[in-house]
């Protein structure tokens, strides 16, 4: 079975039903409420008659298998996991590249530090609210990871993505409504 990056739990659940006779669909997502962002994507061979509580171990060792190799950076950052999966998880859901990915994540983390909302189309609780959402969104895969915790430096404080992925950036409010009216007006 392939869990895609940036599948959250239900989509993660929906994957697994459809391919193992023994899957507890509610049983999964009851134990997995507060893994997400911990359920690493991957392909996994597992046999038709594994359970939720088997998948569930399989994809939180696996991640924990995976972030072992970076945790000295994570520590070394000054940043904690949880801080890191939940702005990978955004990277995930918003820009495609490993560049744009990782000059998203120097917005976002320059955002974070002076107080301004993340504004992030895949999270709007991010137009409400200052910080960081309670939780990760969905379950990032290395590249975004190894983004949020490597920003590429950048002069940039706004970005979009248009309808064909591309990402667009503007260092300042202005230019960002001309990329708005530009790349997503109909």
């Amino acid at each position: 079975v392939t869990i895609p990056e940036g599948f959250n739990a239900v989509q993660i659940a929906d994957a697994f039903a459809s391919k193992l006779v023994n899957f507890n669909k509610s049983k999964f997502l009851i134990q997995t409420k507060r893994l997400e962002g911990s359920l690493f994507p991957d392909t996994y061979f597992i046999p038709v008659t594994a359970t939720a509580s088997s998948t569930i171990k399989l994809l939180h060792d696996n991640f924990t298998r995976q972030v072992l190799q970076i945790l000295p950076q994570v520590e070394s950052s000054g940043k904690t996991l949880a801080e890191i999966i939940t702005i990978a998880s955004l990277l995930e859901a918003e820009v495609i590249s490993k560049e744009d990915r990782e000059i998203v994540s120097d917005i976002l983390w320059k955002r974070l530090s002076i107080g301004m909302p993340l504004q992030v189309d895949s999270e709007l609780g991010t137009y409400e609210f200052v910080g960081l959402p309670d939780k990760p969104i969905n379950n990032p895969g290395l590249v975004s990871i190894e983004a949020a915790l490597h920003p590429r430096s950048t002069p940039y404080w706004y970005f979009l993505t248009d309808k064909d992925g591309n990402a667009h950036y503007a260092k300042i409010f202005d230019e960002h409504k001309i990329n708005k009216a530009k790349y997503l007006s109909p």
